[in-house]
């Protein structure tokens, strides 16, 4: 058996990227709501949410944006970017029900690879807990392997660890952002998830 600790930074498998790099990203408006209550539905709105606030708290990043840290040894913004990545990708594993393998090789990114795969994750976790059961909310579990041994989280976890966590670093990159003197958008309305052009 081992802890969960300092398992989550890192993606269990590589996602199929879109190859169009033209393609829009999701997000860029939050999508329209459930009309219906489920568990699935309650968690897809939350990483709805999320995928709005990194679209537009990564919009328009610059080189000195992505370098920026606040002190010496805090993360970069670039860092913090690369945190919500491996966040995104044991949120996804969680809803395909797929274990965090470990130890797990690093990617190398650019900034728009690393942005277009943190969105498409959030996306389709949100896809497959909208589509979920009620019944299956107690299946979705956060599972960390190495080798033969597993540990394994609850639900409940993966709202109150990688998701929470997710927005909170998102709050970062837009405190960050400000004081590396490039703002985010301030027509972006979090609360309706739409932004003024």
């Amino acid at each position: 058996m081992f802890t969960a600790g300092g398992f989550h930074a890192h993606a269990q498998q590589p996602q199929e990227m879109n190859t169009d790099a033209t393609a829009p990203l999701p997000y860029r408006a939050i999508p329209d709501y459930a009309e219906t209550f489920t568990p699935g539905t309650v968690v897809a709105r939350f990483l709805d949410g999320l995928g709005y606030r990194y679209y537009w708290a990564t919009e328009g990043l610059s080189e000195t944006d992505l370098a920026y840290r606040p002190s010496e040894d805090a993360r970069s913004t670039d860092e913090t970017l690369d945190h919500l990545y491996g966040l995104s990708q044991t949120i996804l594993n969680a809803a395909m029900k797929k274990p965090n393998v470990r130890p797990q090789p690093q990617e190398t990114l650019s900034f728009e690879e690393k942005r277009r795969k943190t969105l498409e994750n959030i996306q389709a976790a949100s896809n497959l807990f909208r589509a979920s059961s009620p019944e299956e909310a107690s299946s979705f579990k956060i599972v960390f392997q190495r080798g033969d041994n597993s540990f394994e989280l609850p639900f409940w976890n993966l709202m109150n660890g990688h998701i929470t966590d997710a927005i909170y670093h998102v709050g970062q990159v837009v405190s960050f952002r400000r004081s590396s003197g490039n703002p985010m958008n301030p027509n972006v309305n979090v609360l309706m998830g739409k932004t003024r052009e």
